[in-house]
């Protein structure tokens, strides 16, 4: 974890970024909405959504952790553009690649996150979904304060016949 650095993305980065994304939803798709068929047919503009500001300002930022220049982790965090409930942030997309797991880095990207979260005036809670049967990912984020506030069953509906409950996840800031 030393050698890791957690930086916004930028967009240089959108092309690592893609690629790690891609091999995530390839390699787990138990643990995205998102399929990897229709991701990887993805123009790779289409990310740019994800950078601080992003589309109309939804996407506060987009955190990479880097392992020298390899991005092996990434994490979205998105503001509620409507008034009434400008005061939710959702997190999307954390992943870590299978070579760095088990290292804290999603570990210190939810950190790096919480901190910058806490920092924005108006925000009060952050929420997100997991995938139920995903039990390291759920203690990850019970571990710095989620709570659960609810389940979504039948989720996720895969190719191969599973159908997955995704947990829907809380921390107030």
């Amino acid at each position: 974890m030393a050698d890791v650095l957690i930086r916004p993305m930028l967009e240089p980065d959108l092309l690592a970024y893609k690629a790690l994304r891609d091999a995530m939803l390839t390699g787990h798709p138990e643990a995205f909405t998102s399929d990897a068929e229709t991701e990887c047919q993805r123009d790779l503009a289409s990310y740019r959504s994800r950078l601080s500001g992003g589309q109309g300002g939804g996407t506060l930022f987009t955190l990479l952790a880097l392992d020298g220049a390899r991005v092996i982790g990434a994490l979205t965090c998105e503001r509620e553009s409507r008034r009434n409930v400008q005061h939710i942030a959702h997190l999307v997309g954390m992943m870590v690649a299978d070579t760095h797991r088990g290292r804290g880095i999603g570990r210190a990207l939810l950190a790096d996150t919480i901190t910058r979260l806490q920092a924005i005036s108006g925000l009060a809670q952050v929420t997100l979904s997991v995938t139920t049967s995903n039990r390291t990912a759920v203690g990850l984020y019970e571990s710095v304060g989620f709570t659960r506030y609810g389940r979504l069953p039948d989720a996720i509906r895969l190719p191969d016949g599973r159908r997955l409950d995704k947990d829907l996840m809380l921390l107030r800031l």
